[in-house]
C-alpha cells in the first residue's frame, strides 16, 4: 500500500487528524525499551559532568534549582503526554502542533527541534572525541577522526533498525544509571558511617555550614537556572517513540509519571548527597563531582570509570538526536515543510532521509572539529538553547490550544492529563521566557545566543515562504482526498 493510499485512510472522516508520516513504521519498541529511554532522556552530561561547576557557583542551593527545573521539564514531557495519549504518533509534537495550530505551527516546531539536535549533536561528536582523549592510547588521534568515528557507529546503528536503536539506549541508559545508583549507595554509606572523604568531615552540617544553604548569595543560584533546564533536554524524546510502539496508551504513562521521581533521585538526591560529601568549593568547573570524591577518597581509576559514563552518555544523545530528527523530519516532509527525501523509508521501516540529512549536518561538526577543535563545544552549544526552549514552548502551546478545544467540546481529553490546565503551561512558558532573559546576563556566550534570535526568526520566515506553495498543494489535495472519502 503506498502512503498515498496511507494518507487518505477512512479513519480521517471520523474526525481525528491521521499523519501521513505515521505510515510504514514497525512497532519493535518494546516497555522496557521506553522506559529506559525515558531514564536517558532525563540523565546526561548535564549532571555527569556539569554539576561541578554549578555546586561551585551556587552551593547547597543548587538541589532546589534543579528541582524546580525538573519539575518544570516534567510538566513539558506530562503535557506531551497527553497529547500521545490523544493520538499516537511518530511526529510527536510536530504532528501536534500540525493539528492544533496549523502548518505553519508544525513548520516551526519541526526545524526549531531540528536546530536543536542538530547544534546538539555536533557538540555531542565533539564532547566524543574530547572524552576519548583522555585516555593517553587515544591522545595522538586527531579530535577530527574521533569525532567521524563515533558519528559512523551512531549511523549504522539507526540505519539498520528501530529495534537496534532501542537496544543499544537500553544499555547506554543502564551504564549511566547503575552508575548513579552505585555513586549513591558509597555516599550513603560515607555518611553512615561517618567516614572522612579527603580529610573533610561529611554529613548534612555541610549543607548550612559554608555560609548557609546559599553561600554564594542569591544570584548565582538564579543564574544558573538556564544550564540546569538544558540539562534536562532529551526528556521530550520519549514521546518520539509512541508511534513504534504497540501500546502506547499502556506504556507512555508509566514511562513519562517514572521521570518524575527519577528526577528527585537522581538530579536532585545525588547532588544533595555531594553537597553532604565535600564542601562545594571544593569542586570545580570541568571536572566530574563524582570524580571529585572518588578522587578524594582515593579510589584507583575513578576517572577512568566516569570519563566512560560520560562518554557513554554524550554517545546516547547523539544516537538519540539521529533517531528523533529522522521521524519528526519524516512528519514534515508529507506535509512539505521539509525535503521530499527526508520523508523517504527504508526496507527496514528506517526514515533513512531524514537521518543522512541530520548526519549531514552532524559531518559539518567533524569539520568543525578539524578546522577550531578547541571552540568547536562552545561555537555550537548555545544555539542548541534556543531549540529546545522552543521546542518545549510548541509542545505548551499545542497542548494549550488542545485544552480550550476540550473545553468547547471539540476534543475528548484522555483519563491521563496535565494536571491544573491551563495555568500550568502558562506559568511554564513563563518561566521558559525568564530563562531565556536570564541567558541575557550570561556574557559573552549567553548574550550571543539570545542577539542571534531575531537571525534565527528570519530564517524561519525566509523559508516559509520558500516552502508553503508545496505546502498548500500537498493541503489541498488532501483535503480533495477526504472529501472523496466522505462521498
Amino acid at each position: 500500500m503506498s502512503e498515498e493510499t496511507l494518507s487518505r485512510d477512512p479513519e480521517r472522516s471520523t474526525g481525528t487528524p491521521v499523519d501521513a508520516g505515521d505510515a510504514g513504521y514497525s512497532k519493535a519498541l518494546q516497555a522496557r525499551h521506553i522506559n529506559m529511554i525515558a531514564i536517558g532522556g532525563a540523565i546526561g552530561t548535564g549532571l555527569f559532568l556539569g554539576a561541578g561547576g554549578r555546586l561551585h557557583e551556587a552551593g547547597p542551593a543548587l538541589a532546589l534549582v534543579y528541582a524546580v527545573c525538573g519539575l518544570f521539564a516534567f510538566f513539558v514531557v506530562r503535557a506531551l503526554g497527553e497529547l500521545i495519549l490523544h493520538r499516537p504518533s511518530s511526529g510527536s509534537f510536530v504532528s501536534y502542533a500540525r493539528e492544533f495550530m496549523g502548518e505553519k505551527g508544525a513548520y516551526v516546531g519541526g526545524w526549531l527541534y531540528f536546530l536543536n539536535w542538530g547544534t546538539t549533536g555536533i557538540a555531542d561528536i565533539t564532547a566524543v572525541a574530547m572524552y576519548t582523549h583522555y585516555w593517553s592510547m587515544f591522545s595522538d588521534i586527531p579530535q577530527w577522526v574521533m569525532a567521524l568515528a563515533a558519528l559512523a557507529v551512531v549511523l549504522v546503528v539507526n540505519l539498520i533498525s528501530v529495534k537496534i536503536f532501542g537496544e543499544l539506549e537500553f544499555w547506554f541508559a543502564i551504564i549511566k544509571v547503575v552508575a548513579l545508583v552505585v555513586f549513591m549507595l558509597i555516599g550513603i554509606g560515607l555518611l553512615v558511617s561517618g567516614h572522612q572523604v579527603g580529610g573533610y568531615e561529611s554529613g548534612p552540617h555541610l549543607l548550612v555550614d559554608n555560609g548557609g544553604f546559599f553561600p554564594t548569595g542569591l544570584l548565582p543560584v538564579v543564574l544558573v537556572v538556564q544550564g540546569i533546564v538544558f540539562a534536562y533536554a532529551s526528556v521530550e524524546l520519549v514521546g518520539v517513540t509512541a508511534g513504534e510502539t504497540a501500546e502506547p496508551e499502556k506504556i507512555m504513562p508509566k514511562a513519562i509519571n517514572s521521570i518524575m521521581w527519577r528526577i528527585g533521585i537522581f538530579y536532585v538526591g545525588s547532588v544533595l548527597l555531594l553537597a553532604m560529601l565535600l564542601p562545594f568549593g571544593v569542586y570545580e568547573e570541568g571536572t566530574s563531582p563524582f570524580v571529585t570524591v572518588m578522587t578524594e577518597l582515593g579510589v584507583p581509576a575513578a576517572g577512568d570509570v566516569m570519563n566512560l559514563v560520560v562518554l557513554t552518555a554524550a554517545m546516547s544523545s547523539l544516537n538519540s538526536g539521529l533517531y528523533s530528527t529522522g521521524r519528526i523530519l519524516r512528519s514534515m516532509a508529507m506535509s512539505g515543510s521539509a525535503p521530499g527525501f527526508t520523508g523517504v523509508m527504508s526496507r527496514n521501516q528506517v526514515p533513512y532521509g531524514g537521518i543522512l540529512l541530520t548526519c549531514a549536518v552532524y559531518a559539518v561538526g567533524v569539520g568543525v572539529n578539524y578546522v577550531v577543535p578547541s571552540q568547536a563545544f562552545e561555537i555550537v552549544l548555545n544555539f542548541a538553547a534556543i531549540g529546545i526552549i522552543g521546542t518545549w514552548g510548541m509542545i505548551l502551546l499545542s497542548h494549550l490550544v488542545f485544552w480550550f478545544r476540550s473545553e468547547q467540546g471539540l476534543v475528548e481529553r484522555p483519563s491521563y492529563q496535565l494536571p491544573w490546565s491551563p495555568w500550568t503551561q502558562i506559568i511554564t512558558l513563563v518561566f521558559f521566557a525568564a530563562v531565556l532573559g536570564l541567558m541575557w546576563f550570561d556574557e559573552p556566550a549567553g548574550r550571543i545566543t539570545v542577539l542571534s534570535i531575531p537571525v534565527i526568526a528570519l530564517a524561519l520566515v525566509g523559508g516559509w515562504y520558500l516552502v508553503r506553495g508545496k505546502v498548500n498543494a500537498i493541503a489541498a489535495e488532501r483535503e480533495r482526498a477526504e472529501a472523496t472519502v466522505q462521498e
